[in-house]
């Protein structure tokens, strides 16, 4: 089985700025992302993105905008020879329905743990807010939260010195 590290995306990877982040002028990538996730890698691990963005369903931006943030974002981490093997996210948003994609469900991370033969017991998630370490727990990833805008390098080092 493999071992992954699943990770949020505003706030994570990119500034959070307080508001939906779907316009390329405003998606920032923060400056140590491509260096935590080359050690995750060099480190064996997976690495999956899953991010809520409700502003889809909410009518305020489309996926097109949401998946022109996250081609550019590939892009620019394979010039690092960073892979991301996927990319899931929700367009739900809670005053609309309830769903089981939307972290902290736990959807997401059970289709990738399926798809990709991961161990979740060897595995993480990455965010930095609450809902995204519950969705990891409530399959048995290990969850660590991390404050919104600060170093990836130093949240992945439990992953590091395991």
């Amino acid at each position: 089985m493999n071992k992954a590290v699943f990770l949020d995306r505003d706030g994570v990877l990119n500034r959070e700025r307080g508001d939906y982040t779907f316009r390329m002028e405003d998606f920032d990538i923060l400056p140590d992302v491509s260096k935590a996730l080359k050690l995750l890698q060099k480190a064996g691990y997976l690495l999956i993105i899953i991010s809520n963005q409700s502003g889809i369903g909410r009518g305020l931006f489309k996926i097109e905008d949401t998946e022109n943030l996250h081609n550019h974002l590939l892009e620019v981490l394979k010039k690092d020879d960073i892979k991301i093997e996927e990319i899931y996210y929700c367009v739900h948003h809670p005053e609309t329905g309830s769903c089981l994609c939307r972290k902290p469900d736990s959807l997401h991370v059970e289709k990738a743990l399926a798809r990709f033969d991961i161990d979740p017991i060897l595995s993480y998630f990455i965010g930095d807010k609450e809902r995204d370490v519950l969705a990891g727990e409530k399959v048995g990833v290990k969850g660590i939260l991390m404050e919104s805008n600060t170093s990836l390098v130093e949240a992945i080092q439990p992953c590091i010195n395991r």
